[in-house]
């Protein structure tokens, strides 16, 4: 649970404590393929390709 005054940086310390080397680079590695995703991708490839999965999964989105 969080605390009501506990602020971003006070989360990034407790990931820092919290988290193994691995774990860490692990998440960075996650965040540049999403973001490299994002960028060369671009918008509208990524959303009609996650549109057809999630009906090909069966949710309804629209």
């Amino acid at each position: 649970m969080t605390a009501p005054n506990e602020t971003v940086h006070d989360r990034i310390a407790t990931v820092g404590t919290e988290l193994t080397p691995t774990q860490l680079a692990a998440g960075v590695l996650f965040l540049a393929a999403v973001g490299f995703t994002l960028l060369f991708l671009q918008d509208p490839i990524a959303h009609d390709s996650m549109h057809n999965f999630r009906h090909a999964a069966g949710i309804t989105c629209h």
